[in-house]
């Protein structure tokens, strides 16, 4: 045991990027002088910011990175590689870019190249246009605070196609840095009053740890409505009116977010349900956040994307000309997983014009997103059409990466529920398993006596005996006596199927160690 209280408890506290910020080392000083008390302190900083915590990048991670850079070093691990499982950053874990994206940006960064012959027309006609979009034709130039003009053109006829002619308004559409950019932008004009008045914001749990991070940072209120874990994790109306009801007593809730499909919980909402949910926040007088990055990623035949946006139209001009709706995409997950241009967009509608002035206002200051990004959102949402000649190579690119992920979900599912102490819902969309743990009672205590949540326990040993990085459910939110991890599935299959076994293996080892 004592080597356990050494690399695990010690791992978190360990001198690196992730050990605690101290307010005792002095500054320096002239010698002989006294020394000067720092001006930032965690006393005097932001405590806002101080609350703010993100499980994705966060002790595990940090471990992570050490001992990769152990093995560099020369220092023997029980495994040869540390396998970064922790997150969805596809092209990170192999993922090939899609060619005809990659194409174009790449004219759009460097315009010599639209007079290669071996770039095909198609992708010079889309760079372009968009080149013609930018000051100076130049994607090094601004574009305006809500993104270049034809690439928001592009967005609102893509949205059109994709809900079967709902009308999308470029005036409504705003390019954002990735979608989380959107989404904290969003969240910080709604914030506003204090005490019983602060406003609450209802997040699904599990969820993204983006929103309890944005909450935290504005100093909002978190409202949790929990997923139904043994109904594959649907959202129940019901949860939503007790959450609502309860979180009137201690803030003035306005916000209602959902992330369909889920992240981490991989489930793809019903129509119905989505229809259940927007009569809720009509009925209750609630802004609607529309995560949907993940629409792209959705595997069994029977299940299907509804967009909020066309379920809402399609309700009626009552609900469609009041219900105050923001949706949000991304180049960085679907088939694309183009995480580091952070391309992405929102499309909101119903807003106030004098909101819609402070949000430009708000946006302003910011300047822009990335221009390249944008260029990389306009592939997604404007990719070759049937008659272009880059149109079969797109859609063979396209095909197989989505086909691959849906081959790796079921793989994933069914090995976790082959493993007693695991049980794993099916993975319908997105691209992680979060699969539920049994922790014996002994290894409980031993992490509540290093004050640990016991999956963080579970999976630092993980971590440690295997090389395997994933997080622990309590970075997401779970209910009460429940344990879970999420784990990407990106590896590529060969690499997965390692990974699980390792997991497995370990899983029975820490049962019996345990018991």
């Amino acid at each position: 045991m004592k080597r356990l209280r050494f690399s695990v408890i010690g791992a978190i506290s360990a001198s690196g990027p992730c050990r605690a910020a101290s307010t005792t080392v002095p500054a320096p000083h002239a010698p002989g002088g006294p020394p000067r008390p720092r001006t930032l302190t965690l006393q005097s900083m932001n405590p806002c910011v101080r609350a703010v915590e993100y499980a994705v990048r966060g002790p595990i991670v940090c471990r992570a990175g050490e001992l990769e850079r152990e093995l560099l070093g020369g220092i023997k691990k029980p495994f040869s590689e540390v396998i970064k499982a922790n997150i969805g950053d596809a092209h990170a874990m192999g993922q090939q870019p899609i060619t005809f994206l990659r194409q174009v940006v790449a004219l759009c960064t460097y315009p010599d190249l639209l007079d290669n012959p071996h770039f095909p027309e198609d992708a010079k006609q889309r760079a372009s246009r968009i080149l013609q979009g930018c000051g100076g034709q130049s994607l090094g130039s601004y574009s305006a605070s809500q993104g270049v003009n034809c690439i928001r053109e592009d967005v609102a006829m893509y949205i059109e196609r994709r809900d079967g002619g709902v009308p999308a308004d470029p005036d409504n559409i705003y390019l954002t840095t990735g979608a989380s950019d959107g989404i904290a932008s969003i969240l910080k004009i709604l914030v506003s009053g204090g005490g019983k008045s602060r406003t609450g914001v209802m997040i699904p749990i599990p969820q993204y740890p983006l929103y309890s991070a944005a909450i935290s940072e504005l100093g909002a209120v978190q409202v949790n409505y929990y997923l139904d874990e043994d109904n594959c994790w649907a959202l129940d109306v019901n949860e939503l009116h007790r959450a609502l009801k309860a979180a009137k007593e201690y803030c003035s809730p306005k916000v209602l977010c959902i992330i369909n499909p889920g992240n981490p919980t991989g489930q793809v909402q019903s129509r119905r349900c989505i229809e259940d949910v927007i009569h809720f926040a009509w009925e209750e007088n609630l802004f609607l956040l529309a995560d949907e990055v993940y629409q792209d990623n959705v595997y069994p035949e029977d299940c299907q994307f509804h967009s909020f946006k066309k379920v809402l139209y399609e309700m009626g001009p009552e609900y469609f000309n009041n219900v105050e709706l923001a949706s949000f995409h991304s180049t960085s997950k679907g088939y694309m997983g183009e995480c580091g241009y952070r391309g992405g967009y929102m499309e909101v509608i119903n807003l106030h014009p004098e909101i819609r002035e402070q949000l430009l206002k708000m946006l302003s200051v910011r300047l822009c997103p990335p221009v390249s990004g944008q260029a990389a959102m306009d592939v997604v949402v404007n990719p070759p059409r049937p008659e272009e000649e880059s149109y079969e190579q797109f859609i063979r690119e396209k095909e197989t990466v989505l086909s691959t992920l849906a081959t790796k979900a079921k793989l994933t599912e069914d090995l976790f529920n082959k493993v007693p102490g695991i049980q794993c819902n099916p993975l319908q969309g997105a691209m992680y398993a979060f699969p539920r743990i049994f922790i014996p009672l002994k290894a409980i205590q031993i992490a509540k006596d290093h004050e640990m949540a016991p999956d963080m326990f579970y999976c630092m040993r993980l971590l440690e005996e295997t090389g395997i990085c994933v997080v622990p459910g309590s970075g997401f939110g779970q209910r009460d006596g429940t344990y879970h991890f999420r784990m990407t599935i990106l590896p590529p299959a060969e690499k997965l199927v390692v990974l699980l076994e390792k997991v497995k293996a370990f899983h029975m080892k820490f049962l019996e160690e345990y018991s």
